[in-house]
């Protein structure tokens, strides 16, 4: 599937998109080329200033697109009920916005920040959503995951990682439990029968703006592929006529093998329980299965 460009993308009209992080980095391109082919698109981002201008420049590019933007921070359950509560229709959820390598903080309601923001976060939005997702036909869960997901290790003993904390191998633990999510989602929608896809991706190594290096930030995007091409795994995932539930999509659309924790039901299970109890968010269509 090397050949594969947003060109590529069937017409999405009457389709509602929402975008976590579609402010900036591969969240900007993926919203820009789903309203390209008229899907209704939603912003959903932590600041309304940086939001709101992302909008505008969408707008800008696609005249006539209906483009609007929701406040979502991620770290902060509350405002997660908030922005769901205002959402009326979903087709196609990306799970998108990530913050990664960073000393060790605390979302608002004391998780690890970026298993909190990646994970907990997204799952929970998920799980919020799912009632809308679940209504129409056809929707799909898009998660970004990484190939960093590889030396993650979930360690259920120790989830706030209060001792023992990396920048590396927290975020990619957070990342381990995107696929690990993803896979759940996949297997609990399977059993329940529900005409809905859930699929992981990894952008590749992308000049975002995820990684903070301050002098040195130049050097990668000297190094690392433009926001666009990042972009496409997303736009491949949410789109295509040719993904199944559970794939796992790379950079030019090819498929990857997730490590073997990521693949394991039990830890998955696991985890799902966990980020139930956590985040008080529950998925009652697949709950039972």
């Amino acid at each position: 599937m090397t050949t594969w460009t947003p060109a590529d993308m069937p017409d999405l009209t009457g389709k509602t998109a929402i975008v976590t992080g579609a402010n900036s980095g591969i969240g900007l391109p993926t919203a820009l080329e789903l309203a390209r082919r008229g899907a209704r698109v939603v912003v959903a981002a932590r600041s309304a200033e940086k939001g709101e201008a992302a909008v505008a420049r969408l707008r800008q590019a696609v005249p006539g697109a209906e483009i609007s933007f929701g406040r979502l921070d991620l770290a902060d359950l509350a405002s997660i009920r908030t922005f769901a509560a205002g959402v009326d229709r979903v087709d196609l959820l990306i799970n998108n916005a990530g913050i990664g390598m960073i000393g060790r903080a605390e979302t608002k309601d004391g998780f690890e920040l970026q298993f909190g923001t990646n994970h907990l976060g997204h799952f929970a939005l998920t799980g919020l959503l799912f009632p809308l997702l679940v209504a129409g036909s056809g929707a799909r869960v898009v998660t970004v995951s990484s190939d960093a997901h590889a030396v993650g290790k979930l360690d259920f003993d120790n989830l706030g990682l209060e001792h023992g904390y990396g920048r590396m191998s927290a975020y990619g633990r957070s990342k381990l439990a995107n696929l690990l999510f993803t896979l759940e989602l996949h297997r609990r929608a399977q059993r329940a029968g529900l005409d809905l896809l859930s699929v992981a991706t990894h952008p590749g190594a992308t000049a975002t703006g995820i990684v903070k290096l301050g002098p040195l930030q130049w050097l990668l995007g000297v190094f690392l592929q433009k926001a666009e091409a990042g972009a496409l795994p997303s736009l491949y995932a949410a789109t295509s006529p040719a993904i199944r539930g559970g794939e796992f999509v790379g950079p030019k659309a090819k498929l990857l093998t997730p490590s073997e924790t990521a693949r394991s039901a039990d830890v998955a299970a696991r985890l799902w329980d966990v980020s139930t109890e956590l985040t008080g968010v529950r998925f009652e269509e697949i709950s039972h299965h």
